[in-house]
């Protein structure tokens, strides 16, 4: 083999061993999914019964709490968007089952 022919079996060899890589992260994550089944049950908050009214010296945590509900459903709605376009296109970029162009001839009159 020559020189150049080994460089670019190896150029190759470290781009497929990167694919290799990345398809392995894409799999373990997969195989993980099994821990968002196994996630508890939603639970919401309900008050305790006789709870009563706010006491006004919880009110500012109260409203922090809110604050902090409030962007968390925001970015979970953001997250939830994002991979839901990412799903998208990844659906897009899938093996085409169309076979690929292949000449109708070959001129051998060059």
């Amino acid at each position: 083999m020559s020189e150049n022919a080994a460089r670019w079996h190896e150029a190759w060899a470290a781009a497929l061993d990167r694919l290799e890589a990345d398809v392995d992260s894409a799999e373990a994550l997969l195989n993980d999914e099994h821990m968002l089944r196994d996630l508890p049950a939603h639970d919401p908050w309900h008050p305790p019964p006789g709870l009563g009214p706010l006491p006004l010296d919880l009110r500012p945590r109260a409203d922090a709490v809110l604050r902090r509900q409030l962007d968390v459903a925001a970015r979970m709605a953001t997250a939830m968007t994002s991979a839901a376009k990412h799903s998208l296109v990844l659906g897009k970029m899938g093996d085409d089952a169309r076979e690929p162009a292949r000449p109708s001839y070959v001129d051998v009159a060059l």
